[in-house]
């Protein structure tokens, strides 16, 4: 078993000398830090002491199943994990490229590779954040996709990471990271999913690099149990000329904390960040993204949308960073709620930070409920106040679906939303 506050660090037969090293300093790093607090800014609205003071077992492989609804997304590849650990039963490969390689990284270690050594946990930052040092000094395995200069993946590569505690609450790390090369053009999509009457802890990090000239569509796709705690960060390096979306839904876990950061660090480089939330029953979920625009003529768009219901708690912070060289910058953000219940809650706090004088920057946030007036009017109009409801619910998160190109993750997306909606109008929580 382990307890969180009482971690100690052990040496693995077979790790790559300079993976030992990483795993060191993070470990030492984490130490320090120790667990945040809601003294910490960061962490103002979000209490992580339920994380920190169960007593986990080490994730093992587990036989599992891909019972989840987002689970299967007829993917040209599905690499799935249990536990944070490589199933090859539940995995399928086929339809791949020439030269594009989506490996494990347990495998990766014993065998050596350069890619690993020279951008694995480069990116996302130990020094500052807690979870990311705990990741790294304590992850198992997980997935490199790599991805050749001038390679067109046609179908999304699927990688999916499943729970299956046992009789005591366990926890994993799993470690993403997704290497596209200049000129390349993919889509990635990570789903987080396990049982939902069943505590556990996933505490995931990805990392991105998007060189020159290179598109990048990502999805992160969060559906655990609701007694689950799930924390995860990604870090993308943007080149000159780069495109990178990210998608980052939110429908599961009793708390969640999502980080997307961004650096936008060639000239030319656009990123678009979109963002939904589910939350009801007392469910926590709280959305940090940070774009940081460190070279000129980049563009930026964000938006990032809430429905919370019951007693649902929500958070937002999102920040620009324009730095001092990065003229020409084109920044919007943007962060919409929905409250359907009287104990529904959203802390809001869309961020500009600007040191650029050239720039075009806009950023907003609204908390609202539902339109009393377009019910009336579609209740005249012959329809039932609760399809009413439903029908303008749905579009308000229907806008994000929309957005995204893979036709089965709209589709998979709209249901649950539908299911959601039916859920809770029995009076039931997530």
């Amino acid at each position: 078993m382990i307890e969180l506050k009482e971690l100690s660090l052990t040496e693995r037969a077979g790790e790559p000398g300079w993976w030992g090293k990483l795993r060191r300093e993070a470990f030492d790093r984490f130490t320090a830090l120790g667990f945040p607090t809601t003294h910490d800014e960061d962490w103002k609205y979000t209490n992580v002491s339920p994380i920190a003071r169960t007593v986990y077992d080490p994730g093992r492989l587990a036989a599992g199943t891909l019972d989840s609804p987002l689970a299967d997304l007829g993917c040209a590849l599905r690499l799935v994990f249990v536990n944070g650990l490589f199933s090859k039963d539940l995995s399928s490969t086929r339809d791949l490229p020439k030269g594009v390689s989506v490996r494990s990284l347990a495998e990766l270690w014993k065998e050596g590779s350069e890619a690993l050594e020279s951008h694995l946990a480069r990116y996302a930052r130990s020094d500052s954040q807690p979870f990311v040092a705990l990741n790294t000094a304590f992850a198992e395995d997980g997935a490199l996709v790599e991805i050749p200069r001038n390679t067109v993946v046609e179908k999304p590569i699927h990688l999916v990471f499943l729970a299956e505690p046992g009789d005591r609450p366990t926890i994993s790390h799993p470690r993403t990271l997704v290497l596209a090369g200049r000129g390349s053009q993919a889509t990635v999509i990570e789903t987080y999913a396990g049982p939902a009457g069943r505590s556990y802890f996933t505490n995931a990090v990805t990392e991105i690099v998007a060189g020159e000239g290179a598109v990048m569509e990502h999805y992160r796709l969060q559906d655990e149990g609701h007694q689950a705690f799930h924390v995860a960060t990604v870090q993308a390096v943007q080149d000159r000329g780069s495109v990178l979306t990210s998608h980052n839904i939110s429908l599961g876990a009793s708390l969640a904390r999502s980080d997307v950061n961004s650096v936008l660090d060639g000239e030319g480089a656009e990123c678009i960040l979109n963002g939904l939330v589910l939350a009801a029953g007392v469910q926590h979920v709280d959305n940090h993204t940070l774009l940081d625009h460190a070279k000129p003529n980049c563009a930026s768009r964000e938006l990032y949308k809430g429905i919370l219901d019951g007693r649902g708690t929500g958070v937002f912070n999102g920040k620009i960073i324009v730095r001092k060289d990065a003229q020409k910058t084109n920044a919007i953000q943007s962060n919409k709620n929905l409250l359907l219940s009287a104990d529904a809650v959203i802390n809001t706090k869309p961020q500009l930070e600007i040191y650029a004088d050239d720039v075009r920057c806009t950023h907003g946030a609204t908390v609202g409920q539902l339109d009393k007036e377009a019910v009336f009017y579609m209740q005249s109009r012959g329809i039932a106040e609760v399809q009413a409801r439903d029908l303008l619910i749905q579009a308000f998160g229907g806008e994000l679906a929309d957005r995204m190109k893979w036709q089965p993750v709209r589709d998979r997306l709209e249901a649950e939303l539908r299911r959601i909606l039916a859920y809770n109008r029995g009076g039931g929580a997530r």
